[in-house]
């Protein structure tokens, strides 16, 4: 199979050869089978083997002990470099670098969202200290949502057109054969039009430029687009890697719901342990690409898990010659928020199941890692490894800790409950989850320290309120990391296994 033709793969159904074909589903099995080989395997031998899995539950929570110490360290580690980048003097930081060649591209695919949010966006990169004559700024438009969306963003353009050195507007046709309609669509229509009409037609040097593909909410702080230079100039090999900033969701975060709060806060303190770990960091949300990579490799337009595709599409085109450069840099975005309480758990459980729908990832490498030679074995055992398991334990881990413990006493008879290990197995598991609360404290700690200042609009009784449930909202984790965590992520790996492919679901972004 040549290169070009495996990069492109989105689902089975794709490959045209029946044996290339049974192969990848099969692969599109493996997330289901794993997650769900071990929940039933757990309900089933609890009965048949209760004292197997009682030993198996106490040397999981054990494990998943010893993870929540570890991934605490990182988290503490991140947060502080963090921190420190944020106060940073990063123009200062350029000086005796050959900085000033370098232009941004900044894609914002845009739906339906209102003009308040995208012009917050926008203001943003106004108010950041790059100089505005090296940015170029993309409003990506969806023809699907209508003319009215349309003649918005050409208001915005003529609101704009001079803060920055082009400010464009492209309208993403409907109905293109082969492409999921959605934000990787947009952004990769939107990157072709820049290329051909402004990139090429200037000549501006492709090394010369970096493209950023930003949520529309997404919202930029003073130094963004300095330090992301700092980092493409002094990284050795640049164009082999792409660049991720920490992403925090304070745009609302004292409107939103608790569980809101929890499920946002909890997705970027997992974002800085991964921060730590570069080597297993992939491309998620708002982050940046070399030009280069972007036209050569190709932005993907027919997946839903673009962010994350981007990156596989550009390590598997280099023979595993592809990395991410995490940045300790904040980008702000919106957490999830609706009109009415049960609509925003609605879209919180269906923004989950998009975002665990990256398990698509899992065929792709496996079937790429197999047309790939050239790619050391080790490097892919390394990578198959860490997604499978970040998978499996997204679907699994809170369903084990939390509920499941109990079953091998519900479901393990008379003898085994007369045992020792059946009266101790609630005890030693209680215990263990006792000592891992720390992590809890550990992250609710964190979360208070890097939250904006409580909106002076609110009332005062209003804001001391919000902030005294800061704490008190920790306390939902558990039943949060399952009814927004386990539940999503086996909705979508169970759909991968059925075939029943996701299209691009757009979150709603409202103000209150």
């Amino acid at each position: 199979m040549d290169k070009k033709d495996y990069l492109d793969i989105s689902k089975a159904s794709d490959l045209k050869n029946s044996k290339e074909r049974r192969l990848y589903r099969f692969f599109e099995i493996i997330p289901a089978f794993l997650s769900l080989g071990t929940l039933f395997g757990v309900l089933i031998f609890s009965w048949m083997l209760p004292s197997y899995v009682a030993i198996f539950i106490i040397c999981f929570c054990f494990y998943y002990l010893f993870r929540i110490f570890y991934f605490s360290i990182q988290q503490i580690v991140g947060y502080f470099r963090v921190k420190s980048h944020m106060k940073r003097n990063w123009l200062k930081e350029l000086k005796g670098k050959d900085w000033k060649n370098i232009y941004h591209v900044i894609i914002l695919p845009t739906y339906k969202e209102g003009k308040e949010i995208i012009e917050e966006s926008i203001e943003t990169l106004i108010e950041s200290d790059y100089p505005k004559e090296k940015m170029i700024v993309v409003l990506a438009v969806e023809a699907r949502a209508g003319k009215i969306f349309e003649e918005q963003a050409n208001n915005i353009a003529k609101k704009y057109s001079g803060k920055f050195y082009k400010f464009l507007v492209f309208v993403h046709p409907d109905n293109v054969a082969g492409e999921i309609g959605g934000k990787g669509s947009n952004t990769a229509y939107a990157g072709k039009e820049v290329k051909e009409k402004i990139i090429d037609q200037l000549k501006i040097p492709y090394e010369n430029i970096l493209i950023s593909t930003f949520d529309i909410d997404t919202k930029i702080f003073p130094q963004y687009f300095a330090c992301l230079t700092w980092y493409y100039l002094t990284e050795k090999n640049p164009e082999k890697a792409s660049y991720q900033p920490v992403p925090v969701y304070n745009n609302n975060i004292w409107s939103a719901n608790f569980f809101s709060r929890v499920v946002s806060t909890s997705n970027t303190f997992w974002q800085m342990i991964q921060q730590e770990r570069a080597e297993k960091l992939t491309t998620y949300s708002s982050h940046s690409t070399p030009a280069k990579v972007f036209f050569e490799v190709g932005y993907p337009a027919n997946v839903v898990q673009d962010d994350s595709r981007i990156f596989w599409r550009a390590y598997l085109y280099y023979d595993g010659n592809y990395r991410v450069v995490p940045i300790y840099y904040l980008v702000s975005m919106d957490a999830v928020q609706a009109k009415s309480f049960w609509r925003t758990a609605l879209n919180q459980y269906t923004q989950q199941k998009r975002w665990a729908w990256g398990c698509a990832e899992i065929p792709y490498i496996m079937f790429g890692f197999l047309n790939n030679k050239k790619i050391a074995v080790w490097h892919k055992a390394g990578h198959l490894f860490t997604i499978l398991d970040g998978y499996w334990s997204w679907a699994t881990a809170a369903l084990l800790m939390f509920l499941l413990g109990w079953l091998p006493i519900l479901l393990g008879g008379q003898k085994f409950n007369f045992t020792v290990l059946s009266f101790n197995l609630p005890i030693l598991t209680g215990q263990i989850m006792t000592v891992g609360m720390t992590g809890m404290f550990v992250s609710a700690i964190l979360s208070t320290m890097l939250l904006p200042p409580v909106p002076k609009t609110m009332k005062w009784y209003v804001r001391w309120f919000k902030k005294s449930t800061v704490f008190v909202q920790w306390v939902f984790l558990p039943v949060t990391l399952i009814l927004f965590g386990s539940l999503p992520a086996l909705d979508a790996q169970i759909r991968l296994m059925l075939g029943k492919y996701m299209g691009f679901w757009v979150t709603e972004k409202i103000r209150k």
